[in-house]
């Protein structure tokens, strides 16, 4: 058992990495905050002094802004639909005894260490390119004309990009917990005449619904703030401008930093919100 010095000590020798922890963030943070109240175009006329709220009220009320929650909110909840649903399929199947599982394993998590603007591009050009893309050819040789993927169904297509990279996470967390669930049970209920259906639904799905919302919390902590795959495929045309997206515009295209700042403290607040409820969802699973 810990004694009162032993803590003491820990908490010494914790102090300068929490220290240093907190500075990283905090000085970000409050170098935010205080350009979003003033009006800060480096290439503009520099620093032209304080406008206070006029930032925050131009962000909010701009036409670009509730689109831009929209896109955002519509491409984190498609891609955690995909993440979830082919996860859960994909850890099923991994689960199951094969020749080469090892090999096979590391083939299917092996997307999500590609960089997102490399795998961005590999979809792009070797994909979903109208002419000379694999879904161009395929469609040629069904006698369909070629889908122009990034202009004609934009947002799914980025939905098909970044769940390629994130299903191998959501697959791997969810196969974890496939290997943890009691194969004794299963059996009963296989004895007791229960159908594969019935098993999955009322036994395997309660216990992998810890995994689902951990899954869930920490894609969409990250979907957030995806960018690079709209820079490199989209470009935030074709109605694909995300909340970072449009704070990256203000910011380097239009040159006002305090209007991007305010945007970011914006997006501060949409990932608490988006936190702070998924928090709630994983603390009641993980009292069960």
């Amino acid at each position: 058992m810990a004694t009162q010095s032993s803590r003491s000590a820990a908490r010494i020798m914790m102090a300068p990495a929490v220290f240093v922890l907190l500075v990283w963030m905090l000085v970000p943070l409050c170098m935010t905050l205080w350009f979003s109240f003033r009006d800060y175009r480096p290439l503009r006329g520099g620093d032209l002094g304080f406008v206070w709220f006029d930032n925050f009220v131009r962000f909010v009320t701009s036409s670009s802004f509730w689109p831009a929650i929209f896109t955002t909110l519509l491409i984190v909840g498609g891609v955690l639909l995909v993440s979830i649903i082919f996860g859960v399929l994909l850890a099923m199947l991994l689960d199951q005894p094969m020749w080469g599982q090892g090999v096979v394993r590391i083939l299917v998590i092996a997307p999500f260490f590609v960089m997102p603007t490399v795998s961005a591009l590999v979809w792009k050009n070797m994909f979903m390119d109208p002419t000379n893309g694999l879904f161009a050819h395929l469609w040629r040789a069904f006698g369909a004309d070629p889908v122009v993927w990034l202009s004609d169904v934009p947002i799914f297509s980025l939905i098909l990009i970044i769940s390629w990279q994130w299903l191998p996470f959501a697959t791997l967390i969810l196969l974890t917990a496939f290997q943890s669930l009691d194969s004794e049970q299963l059996e009963a209920a296989e004895m007791d005449g229960a159908s594969p259906l019935a098993r999955f639904f009322y036994i395997a799905l309660p216990h992998l619904s810890r995994a689902i919302t951990i899954v869930i919390l920490i894609q969409t902590i990250f979907l957030l703030a995806v960018f690079a795959e709209i820079f490199v495929t989209t470009g935030g045309a074709f109605g694909t401008r995300t909340l970072t997206y449009l704070i990256y515009q203000r910011v380097l295209e239009s040159q006002n930093v305090g209007l991007g700042s305010a945007g970011g403290v914006y997006a501060i607040i949409l990932a608490n919100i988006v936190a702070i409820f998924l928090m709630r969802i994983v603390g009641k699973n993980l009292d069960r």
